[in-house]
């Protein structure tokens, strides 16, 4: 953690000579007072200057990319880059490069806990809350392409048959994508069923 220990004629003079030494803005450190110092008789006589320690604080998202990095190379996949992309507080991170498959695993599942797991790391370090998106050679796109004709699929099966089509056992945020593909369909209705990690998606024909 990098540090700095001023000493000025002021407090505010102190602070902002330890800003300059770190070259960031004041809502990047942590300031403490050592010694308020003393104006002294006269502005001369007992004068005592001020101190203060200017503490660099943890950038979230850099902490967030270097703990990605090491998680990445502890899972055996050492050729994989990282492309970060920000918008606001939401902050992308793309992986590419080889064995990236393993990182993504059954259903992104994989990709899932690496992504919760690099928010945590994020607003551990964060004053307001970062949102993280961790995606795989555009995994969550392609995904989410497949999901969406999957639920045009089983719509249309539902509505030939006559009777309710069953998924297997989905992540939320991919049942999500489901009910939103099939939210505006006049021929069918679609509700979530069971219990996590094993609660699935049941396509029904619409009543009318």
């Amino acid at each position: 953690m990098k540090e700095v220990t001023v000493t000025a004629a002021t407090v505010d003079e102190a602070v902002q000579s330890a800003l300059q030494q770190l070259g960031v803005s004041k809502n990047r450190v942590e300031i403490v007072v050592l010694d308020e110092g003393k104006k002294g008789l006269f502005g001369i006589f007992g004068h005592k200057p001020a101190v203060v320690k200017a503490i660099l604080k943890k950038d979230p998202i850099e902490e967030a990319e270097l703990f990605l990095k090491k998680v990445i190379q502890q899972m055996g996949v050492n050729a994989a880059t990282i492309e970060k992309q920000q918008h606001g507080k939401q902050v992308t991170f793309m992986i590419t490069g080889e064995q990236v498959g393993l990182l993504i695993g059954k259903h992104g599942q994989t990709l899932s806990s690496l992504q919760l797991l690099t928010q945590l790391v994020a607003n551990r370090y964060a004053e307001e809350y970062v949102s993280i998106v961790v995606d795989a050679e555009n995994y969550r796109e392609r995904r989410e392409k497949t999901l969406i004709q999957l639920a045009q699929k089983l719509a249309e099966k539902a509505v030939k048959t006559g009777k309710e089509v069953k998924l297997e056992p989905l992540p939320a945020h991919e049942r999500k994508i489901i009910h939103s593909a099939l939210a505006n369909h006049k021929k069918v209705v679609t509700y979530s069923v069971g219990v996590e990690p094993h609660r699935y998606i049941v396509v029904s024909p619409s009543a009318q």
